[in-house]
């Protein structure tokens, strides 16, 4: 079993043990997303990168990869393909010899 697979598994087997998928619609875990990504920044608020919580960016982090699986699942999305192939569209907007060591968008390139 794949990595992707085994974890979407386990989050949606921990999600019907709980009867919470009637809470689990693409809007909510959208939001859910944007709700845990505020708490990773939480945790470098007011410090340095190194000063954080190591172990609450971790759970974190977590929190959001979780909400991001379970939002792949509902619309049927295979996580690899669609990050490689996002990669794969940035590689294009962002070609080597011009984004190299710059943090310009693409189109200030």
């Amino acid at each position: 079993m794949n990595d992707i697979k085994e974890i979407t598994d386990a989050l949606i087997k921990f999600r019907n043990e709980r009867d919470w998928e009637q809470f689990h619609n693409p809007k909510d875990l959208s939001l859910g997303i944007s709700i845990e990504a505020g708490e990773l920044l939480e945790q470098f608020l007011w410090k340095d990168s190194p000063n954080a919580n190591t172990e609450k960016v971790k759970e974190e982090l977590a929190d959001v990869l979780a909400y991001a699986f379970l939002l792949a699942e509902k619309y049927d999305f295979d996580v690899k393909k669609i990050v490689l192939e996002k990669i794969r569209k940035n590689s294009e907007k962002y070609p080597v010899d011009k984004a190299k060591g710059t943090a310009k968008k693409y189109n200030e390139l």
